[in-house]
């Protein structure tokens, strides 16, 4: 029998992190509980989880410092951040350390479920291999999740992945934001959420700020497309 999906839940409020523990449980995970941010750190270090759910505002260590480290070595395991604040700039540092989502307080446990299960789902999936797929000077190896541009290795999140990879797969026609949000968020995100252009941002920032072509362009109204010859 296959054993339940481990998660390690990050929270100091101690509320907080007993009622969604009690929740995620009976919807059939593994959950365990850290409410610091050093404890956090040691924690990582020893045991393996399938899914990080990491609160911003810990005592010691905070969340933005605990996922960048932990993404030092670890590119695979998703996370989601939780955080008390809905600014903009907060959300982009979180996914500029590594996080692949984020929820604002309060939120609803079946919105909690829904970014779960979608992060999951992507992180479990084992394609047979691949031959790497070549855009130019840029190369995504899908069984690996190795990309390389003009031979330099670019680490990126889980999601920044899949969302490359719908790009590359589209050979140059528009993937709309509707498509990318069904495709990679399960289709969790309302329609005035501006989570795709935060990853959209980022992944430009690896891919194509440090190359002289800039690969991923935008349609104003429409979405987003690879600049294929």
């Amino acid at each position: 029998m296959k054993s339940p999906p481990r998660i390690i839940l990050i929270e100091d409020d101690y509320a907080i992190s007993q009622n969604l523990t009690d929740f995620l449980i009976k919807e059939g995970f593994h959950v365990e509980n850290v409410y610091t941010g050093n404890d956090a750190i040691q924690v990582l270090e020893k045991n393996k989880f399938d899914l990080l759910i990491l609160d911003v505002n810990l005592p010691g260590f905070d969340g933005y410092y605990i996922c960048q480290e932990f993404r030092k070595n670890n590119t695979q395991i998703p996370i989601l951040m939780l955080t008390a604040y809905d600014e903009l700039e907060d959300k982009m540092k979180g996914f500029d350390v590594g996080a692949d989502d984020y929820l604002t307080k309060p939120f609803y446990m079946a919105e909690v479920l829904a970014r779960v299960k979608s992060l999951l789902k992507r992180s479990n999936k084992q394609p047979d291999y691949q031959a790497p797929i070549w855009v130019e000077d840029l190369s995504i190896d899908i069984s690996t999740s190795k990309v390389l541009r003009a031979k330099q290795e670019i680490n990126l999140t889980p999601r920044e992945f899949n969302l490359l990879l719908m790009l590359v797969k589209a050979k140059g026609k528009i993937v709309t934001k509707k498509e990318l949000n069904k495709e990679i968020w399960g289709g969790s995100l309302d329609e005035h959420n501006n989570t795709i252009e935060v990853y959209i941002n980022f992944l430009r920032k690896k891919i194509d700020k440090p190359f002289s072509k800039q690969l991923i362009k935008t349609k104003i109204g429409f979405g987003y497309y690879l600049d294929i010859l």
